[in-house]
This record gives structure tokens, C-alpha cells and sequence, in this order.
């Protein structure tokens, strides 16, 4: 089992939501989030007066998913997240040791 851990631009959440469900992923964690990467932020004008963004607003999407559908995952989450500007976000792997359905007490793939 992996952890797949997105951070993408906050428009992009419904189509990367979509395609996750045609792919079978059953569900996602989703918080807002700010942050920034190369992008370090930008300036805006705001009455007249420039200020620096510093931190940008984004999403973070956490989807556990069985290492079969690892693949698949995140394919659906690069491509629906993709708009080819700079900010587009990044993905994180990590491993699941262990996944429990507090409900049933169902384990591993089963509690996905």
C-alpha cells in the first residue's frame, strides 16, 4: 500500500476528484493548504501599494491506494492537475506500513 500525498492548484480540485473516482481510488483527504516552491511567491497591487505573496494557496490531496493502482493514480493526478504554468504542484510517494477501518476492523488493502 502507498500514500500518495498531492499538492496542486485549488481549481484543479474537482478534476483531479474525478479522475481519481474512474480509476477506482474510493477516497481522499483534502485540506487547503499555503505554501511555495521555485515559484517563491508573487507580487500584487492592492490600492495602490505593491505587496509580496509569499505564500500561495493550494490543496493537498492524501489518497491511500493499493500498489497496484500506485501507477494509475498517478497519472490520473498528473493529468487532470497539469495546466503547464509554473505552480502546478508536486506529488509525494510514501509507504503504508498498515491501514485499519476502524467500522469493521478490517486491514490492509481491504480497510482501503
Amino acid at each position: 500500500m502507498k500514500l500518495i500525498t498531492a499538492i496542486i492548484k485549488p481549481f484543479k480540485l474537482d478534476d483531479v476528484r474525478e479522475a481519481l473516482s474512474e480509476i477506482g481510488v474510493a477516497g481522499i483527504t483534502v485540506t487547503e493548504v499555503k505554501g511555495f516552491g521555485r515559484q517563491q511567491g508573487h507580487t500584487e497591487l492592492y490600492r495602490g501599494a505593491e505587496y509580496v505573496v509569499d505564500f500561495l494557496p493550494k490543496v493537498k490531496i492524501e489518497a491511500a491506494v493499493d500498489t497496484d493502482l500506485l501507477d494509475k493514480a498517478i497519472e490520473a493526478i498528473t493529468n487532470a492537475a497539469h495546466t503547464g504554468k509554473i505552480g502546478d504542484g508536486k506529488i509525494f510517494v510514501t509507504n503504508l506500513e498498515q491501514a485499519i477501518r476502524i467500522r469493521t476492523n478490517e486491514t490492509g488493502p481491504a480497510a482501503l
